[in-house]
């Protein structure tokens, strides 16, 4: 009888050990078997707000993340994952395994990026320098901006939109939603308006929209940051007499060719509600992504008598400014004489 229960026991002992070891091996490879992205490269995982964990599972599965999707789905089980969907956008590594994985979802940790613009003239080229660090494409900004654009109410459309990124290095996490770094922006932006400077931006008969299409095309016109508070004062002399502006950077916006040196009389003519030479007024958004420096130009303006000016005659990059046309006239063809001076001394060196 002692030999019988003695071999029952050695039975259920073998059982029992078998079992555990498999248990065991079964439980190390669901841990730390590579199960995501087997022989692929790294790949973004975007788990959208709400999401349940059924889609979360096809969304991994129809994308192929997981190599075998059974062990995934009874760690995240077990975990608690199935009921505390993180939202996010996330990358999954070449050769994660299953813990690795869970614990980046779970926990929803994101390693901060940075966003940096600076000089920008076009839309394009804000969201490609924009999305250069973050889990997003060009594409994908472009959309969350044109959503903005229908939704708000500050005045934003499609042609001033650019007046609400302010130039700057902003951190964000790698996974942000195109729409959250669109807020993001917008929030900047109105921390940016302070009550003193909306102040001065009514003082000058603006709102700040229109101050930053006029601090783009100041911008434009000088690389001399001391000389952007008298350009910004004889434009807004114009704008209060109703005179065109009349600035070349505007025109050569329309035209599109920003290797252009030179306006000609030809070039004034193009049908184009940024030729300032044919339309009264600021144009209907700004020509490049302005600067804070160049905003700021505008909103302490120089108080002058100013109508004109023209490029100096020492090609210092500096202007000559004038409250008549005559004067004008004189500082024009002061530049001319010396253009032309040089122009031919280039010939010369030529030959």
């Amino acid at each position: 009888m002692t030999k019988e229960v003695n071999k029952v026991k050695l039975a259920f002992y073998i059982i029992g050990s078998t079992l555990l070891i498999t248990f065991v091996f079964y439980a190390y490879q669901i841990c730390y078997t590579a199960n995501i992205l087997v022989e692929q490269d790294d790949k973004l995982f975007i788990i959208r707000t709400g999401a349940s964990f059924r889609k979360v599972q096809e969304d991994l599965g129809n994308n192929n993340f997981v190599n075998d999707m059974g062990p995934s789905v009874f760690l995240a089980r077990l975990s608690g994952y199935d009921k505390e969907i993180t939202p996010g956008r996330f990358i999954l590594r070449r050769n994660m395994t299953n813990l690795q994985a869970l614990k980046i979802l779970k926990s929803g940790k994101q390693e901060p990026v940075k966003v940096t613009f600076s000089y920008v003239r076009l839309r394009q080229e804000l969201v490609e320098k924009m999305t250069k660090n973050v889990g997003m494409s060009p594409d994908e900004l472009n959309e969350a901006i044109d959503e903005f654009v229908s939704t708000n109410k500050e005045g934003f459309n499609k042609e001033n939109i650019l007046c609400m990124f302010l130039p700057n290095t902003y951190e964000v996490y790698f996974n942000i939603f195109p729409e959250d770094l669109v807020n993001r922006m917008n929030a900047e932006y109105k921390k940016f308006w302070s009550e003193e400077r909306l102040a001065k931006a009514k003082a000058a008969g603006l709102t700040p929209i229109e101050v930053s299409i006029l601090a783009s095309i100041v911008q434009a016109e000088t690389i001399k940051q001391d000389e952007a508070p008298v350009i910004a004062g004889l434009y807004i002399n114009r704008l209060k007499k109703d005179i065109a502006l009349q600035a070349d950077p505007t025109l050569i916006y329309a035209i599109g060719d920003f290797s252009l040196k030179r306006v000609l009389n030809g070039h004034k003519q193009i049908n184009s509600p940024y030729n300032t030479y044919k339309h009264p007024g600021l144009p209907p958004g700004p020509i490049n992504v302005p600067q804070i420096a160049s905003i700021d130009a505008v909103l302490d303006y120089q108080h002058n008598d100013y109508y004109y000016m023209c490029a100096k005659e020492d090609f210092s990059g500096y202007h000559n400014f004038a409250h008549n046309l005559e004067d004008h006239n004189k500082n024009a063809r002061k530049y001319q004489k010396a253009l032309d001076a040089e122009m031919a001394k280039a010939e010369k060196k030529k030959k």
